[in-house]
């Protein structure tokens, strides 16, 4: 993928040809007009942060109005947060647990889709910058995770991703050192992780990279090339010292 263009958040939220209610409703909503923002917030001012087994089944209710699709039993724990909710597709069996961030922000992008029988551990961010990202059926995406897109990134089905995983879809160019990495485009080559792979926890894959199908990659491993079907990295940086097969 190209530079892309993902503007820096204080540029958003100071834009003065905006007003507060629409500089809001870019950042947080994703629509436009009266309908959609009064939804999304009486959406989340009755149920986000209701405790409980009554909490759990007014989200089950209520969070679906928002959001693109959503499949039959599909679980939202306490203070999960809904960016661009429209652009989040959710299938069935699927669990989001409490003070998870599902961020599909975007201008042109597809946002957010998760397969059947997915769980999300608490305290986890799915985040698009103009980015998508496609969980498969069945994965587990343990606590404290990131998955980060500003391209593309696709976790294969009944892929097991352990605590505190970072997968980083995005970089920053700093190829010219007179200016701020701040000032300068972001790339995205995207994340490729294929079915049934394990990530160990604290593992953090870098833009561009492709992890093959069944790979195992160890606690801690910094990715930054790919790792083919079934082959065992570890380190940092990464380095293959084993296979499956």
């Amino acid at each position: 993928m190209a530079d892309a263009e993902i503007p820096k958040i204080q540029e958003q939220l100071f834009d003065a040809r905006r007003s507060a209610r629409e500089k809001y409703a870019a950042l947080v909503i994703g629509q436009p007009g009266w309908e959609a923002l009064l939804r999304y917030e009486l959406v989340m001012l009755l149920s986000q942060g209701v405790p409980g087994a009554l909490g759990l089944a007014m989200r089950r209710f209520l969070y679906p109005l928002l959001l693109g699709a959503s499949g039959d039993n599909v679980v939202f724990g306490q203070h999960v947060t809904l960016r661009h909710p429209h652009k989040i597709r959710i299938a069935n069996n699927v669990v989001v647990d409490d003070n998870c961030l599902l961020d599909a922000k975007g201008e042109a992008n597809a946002g957010i889709t998760i397969g059947s029988g997915v769980f999300v551990g608490r305290n986890t961010i799915l985040s698009c910058k103009n980015g998508s990202i496609e969980i498969g059926n069945g994965t587990n995406i343990g606590f404290n995770c990131e998955v980060f897109s500003a391209g593309h990134v696709a976790i294969g089905a009944n892929t097991l991703i352990a605590a505190y995983c970072y997968v980083i879809g995005g970089d920053h160019d700093f190829s010219d050192s007179s200016r701020s990495v701040l000032d300068q485009e972001r790339t995205a080559r995207g994340v490729s992780i294929g079915d049934g792979a394990w990530l160990g926890a604290g593992a953090k894959i870098l833009d561009g990279v492709c992890i093959g199908a069944h790979a195992v990659i160890g606690a801690g491993a910094v990715v930054r090339e790919n790792v083919p079907d079934h082959a065992i990295a570890v380190g940092v940086p990464a380095r293959i010292v084993g296979t499956r097969a």
